[in-house]
């Protein structure tokens, strides 16, 4: 059987490599820009009439606040704008609707959240906590789900590739996000959390489905260790692709027509299902090859 797709793992390897490089160097220069959830800070979201453009919403959001410092203004829909600046009193959160109203007419108030900066610590310090959990339990499931399987590679390394690959998965919508931030001022928030644990759940229930049918082929089909991979990765690949296609369509119909709201959650996920789909049908499975060549080179 021709092993095409297993035997192009140096090319598969160096795209990952390059994406994953450019990652860190982005990450390591400019680190992610976040939000209030995370620094503290006022969020409010407004609703006007005839929506000002930005400059003018700044202005009488400093006239009626002077000591504001950084503020972040970004229009949502048609009439909403929202605007991130530090954290306020009660007393200049009613200043600035009243300015806004004076200056523009009609304003509704959509939203406002005041965070102060302990909590937006808290809130890190449980994100970071649940995906290190979250990571650890799943390599422990996988060891566990696969722990009949002892030849030709342990079980171990099904769930260590398996954490590789969606680790890959991870870092480049963070890496993204990085130039994001520095490019254009975009912030993370929650929704960028909740994006980042699907993508993660996305990535390893896609790896499994290939990694399940090679414990499979293992048990019932003849050849080489390499043939089995190869194998198993044409039977599941058409699966794959139509279901992440079916996902980024959904997705992508959200992120252009479900508001700019939605877009801190929506386009993480469209990064992520995308690189998903790659990893695990041409990252994880030609990783246990090689695990398993360097491995029977140590034994001789």
């Amino acid at each position: 059987m021709k092993t095409t797709l297993v035997n192009l793992r140096p090319v598969w390897y160096a795209i990952a490599g390059i994406l994953a490089i450019a990652s860190f160097i982005m990450l390591g220069s400019w680190g992610l820009k976040q939000g209030i959830e995370f620094t503290g800070g006022t969020l409010l979201a407004v609703r006007f009439e005839n929506r000002p453009s930005i400059s003018d919403a700044e202005s009488a959001l400093r006239n009626a606040v002077s000591d504001l410092g950084s503020v972040v203004i970004q229009p949502a829909g048609e009439k909403d704008i929202q605007l991130r600046f530090k954290t306020v009193s009660e007393e200049q959160h009613q200043a600035v609707l009243t300015n806004l109203r004076e200056r523009f007419g009609e304003v509704t108030e959509l939203r406002y959240d005041a965070i102060g900066p302990s909590i937006g610590n808290e809130i890190r310090s449980k994100a970071l906590s649940g995906l290190g959990i979250v990571l650890v339990a799943i390599l422990i499931y996988i060891a566990y789900a696969f722990r009949g399987v002892s030849a030709p590679v342990e079980s171990w390394k099904y769930g260590l590739v398996t954490i590789v690959a969606s680790g890959f998965v991870v870092l480049v919508p963070l890496g993204l996000y990085a130039f994001l931030g520095y490019q254009f001022g975009t912030e993370i928030g929650t929704p960028f959390v909740a994006a980042i644990l699907t993508i993660i759940g996305y990535s390893i229930t896609d790896t499994i489905v290939v990694m399940d049918r090679i414990r499979e082929n293992l048990q019932k089909a003849s050849g080489t260790f390499k043939e089995i991979v190869e194998m198993s990765i044409r039977q599941t690949f058409v699966r794959s692709i139509t279901n992440s296609m079916a996902t980024l369509l959904t997705l992508l119909a959200i992120f252009f027509y479900g508001g700019d709201t939605l877009d801190e959650f929506t386009l993480p996920l469209i990064v992520g299902i995308t690189i998903g789909t790659f990893a695990s049908m041409l990252l994880a499975s030609p990783m246990l090859v090689t695990l398993e060549m360097v491995s029977r080179k140590f034994k001789k």
